[in-house]
């Protein structure tokens, strides 16, 4: 391509950079900036070759047109304007900046002090200028073509309530792997391998939740300590994929593993970031959107825009209150889905894209885009929903058509199978789906994402090894992560031999595990719970690329990972085989199905109703949980659950109908089901039991 002399004026929209075979427009949105150059660079993204000022603006959206531009070119853009900081502005030429549309990067950050709009060193810092280069340091976007043959791929809008959510990290799944050639280890590539599909699927899985595949920077701190941002919540490109994560260089790599899981029935839920960028605070580095127009896509304090507002803890705050902001959001998220397939996302930190300038608002200009667009509407939405901002706990606040991610289930499952006093009556509502959470504004059951453990925090096998948290690793002295777990080691902190100190944790796990599949919600497994995974006590593996964080796959072949995994399936195939354990609805026993059972009822171990002081009882640690429905067959299904948090075993009377037939027993993982006679059974010290019976006819 002969460098041109200047651009032609182009369109406003698109934004970002659109090829269309006879050249390519670009067009980046900023309100405050005086003007903003084009730059484009040679294959090795190291030298600039040509530098050209955008010729139009239009309702603030700068626009340009290059004629004969050419798939695989590198750009960047550079933004002039005030740099006052003290305003909130914060242009500065000198640094190179990355489309915030650009749909794919070249390169990493490579850190240096030129990386910042401001020196460094400065005794006035960020009100100081620094007018070194950045470009060498930055990575470029790229010029692409989106097209993609997806066949006859279609949504495959699995109901919320037949959801079953496997949280997994792409490169964590497949790093230690040896069945996979070594330059995909670890790369989107290895998301549709056959045994990892037939594993999943076994687990009844219908949904692999990634950790963010956006585009992310490591932060410098980790750097210079030797250590790897590793989860990924450092996002610079809300468009592009990692480039880490593709083994050879082509997008369309991740495109071919959703097509494959599609294939296979599974579907693929994103974890992504909008609530802040890796620009951190405005000490951080200018990169794209500070350089672009910091006032803008910035919440900044009120009355002194020099500062960031920190809701999300990282320094800065996405200001989705700005509708190109908010537009940049919800364009992101349409193009996943349009242009990846996409079936889902997960939002971190999901409180602060609700936030208004008043606070957290679920009738906020983000969740209301959301839920009228006529694509991103038809998708599962699940909030993180919380931030440490004020009034940054919102759990079962958010808006009908989304689910949240429910800390109350994973706390008082932890706490009532630790043998905690008091939480009887907290269980019981949390495996009735939390209705006291989530029954408002026509939500279901489904709304309460249920889980023991995820990606932040301990992995289900640390919970009944670890007391307390073994983070030193990290570099932080051990001051990070969750200070209380609701964990316990049983007798020794860490690995042991000890045959009673693993009998009794192994009973804790398969009980935990299922608690979350036999409850109303929509039940969550982190990959590797299901065979007992470690983190060796690292409760905050966001640095730890290495075998502290991957999956070491070797502990499925080994007896307790297969006893774990086959007790995990056998929880699978009852809820998928049973409709009762995964209802639509809630149950507050109100309907009486036939005298004497209606559709949810609570016992105590003598098959009596509890009175308002048994619930209270603080030693109160055994729980009858009985439900019922209309059979497809005419009959009436019962299905009752039966846990013993104690110590020691325990007789526990059958509330009718009997007779009944033993399904899962959590202290014998392997048992086949059995007839139960007589009108008791006895539950192993922290286990559980589920019994199945029929009742002939009913009430209409």
């Amino acid at each position: 391509m002969a460098k041109p002399e200047r651009l032609e004026s182009g369109q406003p929209y698109p934004l970002g950079a659109t090829w269309d075979g006879l050249g390519a427009n670009f067009a980046v949105f900023s309100a405050n900036a005086d003007g903003i150059d084009l730059c484009l660079f040679d294959p090795s993204g190291r030298r600039e070759i040509a530098r050209m000022p955008l010729p139009e603006c239009t309702d603030e959206v700068w626009h340009g047109y290059l004629p004969n531009a050419h798939l695989g070119l590198l750009y960047g853009f550079r933004a002039h304007g005030r740099y006052e900081p003290e305003e909130g502005h914060r242009f500065n030429p000198h640094k190179l900046l990355l489309d915030p549309y650009a749909r794919q990067i070249a390169g990493q950050v490579q850190w240096s002090d030129a990386l910042f709009g401001y020196r460094v060193a400065s005794g006035r810092g960020d009100l100081s200028y620094d007018r070194r280069d950045s470009a060498v340091a930055m990575p470029k976007a790229v010029l692409v073509d989106d097209s993609f043959s997806w066949g006859d791929d279609r949504p495959l809008q699995t109901p919320w309530s037949d959801t079953v959510i496997y949280e997994a990290h792409v490169r964590g799944l497949s790093m230690l792997r040896d069945d996979v050639l070594p330059h995909q280890r670890g790369t989107f590539a290895t998301l549709a391998h056959p045994a990892f599909i037939e594993h999943v699927k076994r687990m009844g899985v219908t949904a692999v939740e990634l950790l963010p595949v956006h585009g992310f920077v490591q932060d410098r701190y980790l750097v210079s300590q030797g250590l790897k941002n590793y989860w990924g919540y450092n996002t610079l490109s809300f468009f592009a994929p990692e480039p880490r994560y593709l083994s050879a260089g082509d997008r369309n790599e991740f495109k071919v593993a959703v097509r494959r899981l599609h294939a296979a029935g599974l579907e693929v839920i994103l974890d992504v970031v909008y609530n802040h960028t890796a620009e951190g605070s405005e000490l951080g580095p200018t990169l794209s959107f500070r350089g672009l127009d910091n006032r803008s896509y910035y919440r900044l304090v009120k009355d002194e825009p020099r500062y960031c507002i920190n809701d999300t803890g990282t320094g800065n705050t996405l200001n989705l209150s700005h509708s190109r902001v908010l537009q940049m959001v919800v364009d992101s998220l349409r193009y996943w889905v349009t242009h990846y397939h996409i079936d889902g996302f997960r939002f971190d930190l999901g409180v602060t894209l609700g936030r208004e300038e008043h606070g957290f608002d679920p009738g906020s200009g983000f969740f209301d885009v959301l839920r009228q667009d006529p694509v991103l509407s038809r998708v599962k939405l699940i909030s993180e929903p919380w931030d440490i901002g004020p009034g940054g706990y919102q759990l079962g606040h958010h808006p009908p058509g989304f689910a949240e991610w429910n800390d109350r289930f994973r706390d008082t499952v932890r706490r009532f199978w630790r043998g905690d006093a008091g939480q009887r009556g907290e269980l019981a509502a949390r495996l009735s789906g939390s209705g006291d959470i989530f029954d408002r504004r026509a939500r279901r059951p489904w709304a309460s994402v249920n889980y023991i453990a995820s990606h932040d925090g301990f992995t289900l096998r640390d919970i009944v090894s670890y007391a307390e948290r073994h983070n030193a690793a990290n570099g932080e002295d051990n001051r990070d992560g969750h200070s209380e777990n609701y964990s316990a080691n049983w007798g020794a902190e860490g690995p042991t031999d000890d045959p009673e100190i693993r009998e009794r944790r192994a009973r804790l796990e398969r009980a935990m595990l299922a608690t979350v599949f036999l409850a109303l919600g929509t039940p969550m497994l982190l990959a590797g719970d299901e065979f007992g995974r470690t983190q060796n006590g690292n409760n905050n593996a966001y640095c730890q690329d290495n075998e502290t964080s991957w999956i070491d796959w070797s502990l499925l072949e080994g007896a307790d990972g297969q006893i774990l995994a086959d007790f995990v399936a056998v929880l699978a195939k009852a809820r998928h085989d049973f409709p009762l354990l995964r209802c639509r609805s809630f149950l507050y026993g109100d309907r009486e199905l036939a005298p004497g059972i209606t559709d949810i009822a609570w016992f105590d171990e003598k098959a009596g109703t509890p009175s308002p002081d048994d619930w209270n009882a603080a030693e109160a640690r055994l729980l009858t949980l009985r439900r019922a429905a209309h059979g497809d067959d005419g009959t009436i299904c019962v299905m009752t659950l039966m846990l013993n948090a104690t110590q020691e075993p325990r007789a526990f009377r059958i509330p009718p109908p009997s007779p009944v037939i033993l399904m899962i027993d959590s202290a014998n993982p392997g048992a086949p089901e059995m007839l139960v006679e007589g009108e008791e059974v006895e539950v192993a010290p922290q286990s559980l039991v589920l019994l199945r019976g029929r009742i002939a006819g009913g009430n209409a």
